[in-house]
């Protein structure tokens, strides 16, 4: 370890070695306050960004605003021939936890200096700031996707031209302690050169 390394360093980094993913249906209220949700978001415009581009923007969709994304949700369920149980499903993704966070990518095909897989880099890294600063404060978080983020219903509630909706990251507070995980080894993810 670095000499200057602070034990504070390290507790952080254990914080971080049990992040998990918790089920929406665990996810209950409180969800974080504005203060709060601005730090997340501060934490994810941390991510590398060659440029400074950007890539990525946030909507937030909490309070009364759920339902109205249910109300999309649901209707696209309908229109991909689901069954209504999935119908009441799709529903219930957006009403479950208290908070959904959009995330929309904004990338330039055409840059000529950072292409689009770097670009895309960064709305990854951005998300895994934003899922880690949401653990760091005491909440949980899952990210959903699937064929909602290609409804062209939903897209257009959320996006402007030239722009993808990538998902939505809901966050509560963990209504129950998460299972054991087993540990992936690194030694199938690490090669040194």
């Amino acid at each position: 370890m670095n000499p200057s390394a602070s034990s504070d360093a390290s507790a952080c980094v254990a914080r971080l070695l049990n992040r998990y993913s918790m089920g929406i249906k665990h996810l209950v209220e409180p969800g974080p306050s504005e203060v709060q949700l601005r730090t997340i978001i501060e934490a994810a415009l941390r991510a590398p960004d060659h440029g400074e581009l950007v890539p990525f923007r946030f909507c937030v969709i909490g309070g009364a605003a759920r339902a109205r994304l249910a109300d999309l949700f649901e209707a696209s369920a309908v229109r991909r021939g689901k069954s209504a149980e999935s119908c009441a499903l799709e529903r219930e993704r957006a009403l479950r936890a208290p908070l959904l966070i959009a995330i929309i990518a904004r990338i330039d095909l055409y840059h000529p200096m950072v292409p689009a897989h770097e670009q895309w880099a960064c709305v990854g890294g951005a998300v895994t700031n934003i899922l880690n600063a949401i653990h760091m404060l005491g909440f949980a978080g899952k990210m959903l996707s699937g064929e909602k983020v290609r409804d062209a219903e939903i897209v257009g509630a959320f996006c402007q031209p030239g722009e993808t909706l990538t998902g939505w990251i809901s966050v509560g507070t963990a209504a129950k302690q998460p299972g054991e995980r087993r540990a992936k080894p690194v030694d199938d993810v690490l090669s040194f050169f």
